[in-house]
């Protein structure tokens, strides 16, 4: 560390000195230390009931015995939607007990990936996707729109326990953007009219259209079919007699 003698002798030199620059920390709207309460404790039970009892098995019997660890994230995944769409503490425990590892390992899977909830969500988990080729086709515009109408704010869940708004990165339907995830299903091709249709049909009970909210198949280009606009040749079909 330079004395106040020896910055003078650099400035007397002319020679500069490199500043220092910090950039604002983001803060987030996830507990990664567990604390508990009454309604997340260990002192609470949980087990896989008999209907996924036998997935379990189903799902160790993929790994060697020696490496039952390998099977951590899909029973969290599997915890996780039995217990009502969020990881308790209790589930990561019997997460632990099952693949034979200290209850730590669990708990740094359940902690990094933002697949597993650490916190109760609503019956719909609405994902809101604002990385840059969403963003640039209006997802805050969405995000905005779904906050009015539901009067919630990301990281936060509605009154009646029905919506759970985030805001996530990349959900790897950009050629679709903007795009939102709703539990299991995406909604792509979005504009606020069709979000808040999609919003108000999972209100009163129904199931909404999947996918694109627009014309367009899948993720085919928006303007129509630029290649593959005829039937693909069969297998074997240009090659040699003795190879066919």
């Amino acid at each position: 560390m330079l004395s106040i003698r020896g910055v003078r002798n650099l400035a007397r030199s002319g020679r500069a000195l490199r500043s220092i620059s910090t950039s604002t920390a983001r803060s987030s709207d996830a507990l990664f230390v567990h604390r508990d309460t009454e309604y997340n404790n260990s002192s609470i039970p949980f087990k896989f009931n008999s209907q996924n009892e036998p997935i379990t098995k189903e799902i160790l019997s993929r790994y060697p015995p020696q490496y039952k660890k390998g099977a951590i994230m899909p029973l969290l995944d599997l915890a996780q939607r039995q217990n009502q769409g969020w990881t308790s503490i209790s589930c990561m425990n019997e997460v632990a007990k099952i693949v034979e590892v200290p209850p730590m390992r669990v708990y740094e899977v359940a902690t990094f990936y933002t697949m597993y909830n650490r916190e109760p969500v609503g019956d719909h988990l609405v994902q809101v996707c604002t990385t840059t080729p969403c963003m640039l086709n209006g997802a805050y515009d969405i995000m905005h729109a779904i906050e009015k109408d539901l009067h919630v704010k990301p990281g936060h869940t509605t009154n009646d326990k029905k919506f759970t708004l985030l805001e996530v990165e990349c959900l790897g339907a950009c050629s679709n953007a903007p795009m939102m995830q709703i539990n299991d299903h995406y909604y792509e091709d979005l504009n606020n009219k069709s979000t808040l249709d999609i919003i108000n049909q999972l209100k009163n009970g129904k199931q909404p259209h999947i996918g694109p909210q627009s014309t367009r198949h899948t993720c085919e280009n928006s303007s129509g079919l630029t290649n593959l606009t005829e039937k693909p040749y069969g297998p074997g079909e240009h090659c040699q007699p003795e190879f066919q």
